[in-house]
């Protein structure tokens, strides 16, 4: 038996809350799929396009840069009610199966980045709606937020990506997990906050789901992580002829492919760094990057790429 953190990517949720309820139901199944084998699993995910729509409703029916919910309540906001699909759909699939005494419970998840991060010089994560150039002008002059022109669509704002080094409510995850609960976490990256004086304080951000379910797996004491993505397995020499499948490879070898330009930055190379951050975390890690039809049996070794120390 082991604890497996798994990171479900925000866009295989669809883009409707009918389509993402659907799509938790084929999650779910997976999911079951690792409960029942004995696993006691705890289920990270992102939340790219539903947070975007949560902010542009605010955006579009608020009178003023005032009245717009702030992006931390946003992201909290994704949190619920992505969670509440998937606990709704991972219930539902245990109970179908004989195993509805287990405990599905969605925690909003807070997680502590440094304001001295690097990231907060160069904000390069867009959100929220397109201006013109007059209005995003007209919203800087107003504020301290920064738009930029994103590949002539129009202008929107950006905001930093920092690394997560902490979650707040670790000792309550890890408890769950430990008892063998069902535990959706760090929807989204979870809720990027900052100590303050004697509080935490939630900024603008967004923090990759990726790294964050990552450090979330090395808080809890995880021994395997798992990142769900739209492929079986990581390739090198992607698209070309000589394309191939990665099945086994160790944290060093994977290195050395990410010094070569292996993987897309901003598409598997930060999923490909995150694996390997939890894997070096502590001896006997492992890592797992797979699609969520392959997941169940990629566990078992039967497929995915798996990486280790």
């Amino acid at each position: 038996m082991s604890k497996i953190v798994i990171a479900l990517g925000g866009n295989a949720l669809g883009d409707s809350a009918y389509e993402q309820l659907s799509h938790a139901k084929l999650a779910a199944k997976s999911i079951a799929d690792m409960i029942i084998d004995g696993h006691h699993v705890v289920v990270a995910h992102g939340n790219g396009p539903q947070v975007g729509k949560i902010r542009l409703a605010f955006e579009e029916t608020s009178k003023s840069q005032e009245d717009i919910m702030p992006f931390p309540e946003c992201t909290a906001m994704s949190q619920g009610y992505i969670g509440y699909h998937l606990q709704q759909a991972i219930d539902e699939e245990l109970v179908s199966r004989g195993w509805g005494k287990i405990p599905v419970v969605t925690m909003l998840t807070q997680v502590v980045v440094d304001p001295a991060d690097p990231a907060f010089t160069k904000p390069t994560k867009p959100i929220g709606g397109y201006y013109s150039e007059v209005e995003a002008r007209h919203m800087m002059a107003e504020s301290e937020d920064i738009y930029i022109e994103d590949a002539g669509r129009g202008w929107r704002r950006v905001v930093p990506s920092p690394k997560p080094v902490d979650i707040y409510e670790k000792i309550s995850l890890k408890t769950l997990a430990d008892a063998g609960q069902v535990v959706i976490a760090c929807g989204g990256g979870g809720i990027p906050v900052v100590y303050e004086g004697n509080r935490y304080k939630g900024i603008d951000a967004v923090i990759d789901k990726d790294f964050a379910a990552a450090k979330m797996a090395e808080l809890i004491d995880a021994d395997i992580f798992i990142i769900l993505t739209a492929v079986d397995q990581v390739f090198i020499n992607y698209g070309q002829d000589d394309q191939q499948g990665l099945a086994t490879v160790t944290v060093a070898e994977m290195e050395t492919y990410i010094d070569q330009n292996q993987f897309a930055p901003g598409s598997m190379l930060p999923k490909v760094e995150a694996a390997i951050d939890f894997t070096k975390s502590k001896a006997g890690r492992k890592s797992i990057i797979s699609s969520l039809e392959k997941s169940s049996i990629a566990v078992k070794g039967l497929d995915g790429t798996l990486i280790h120390s």
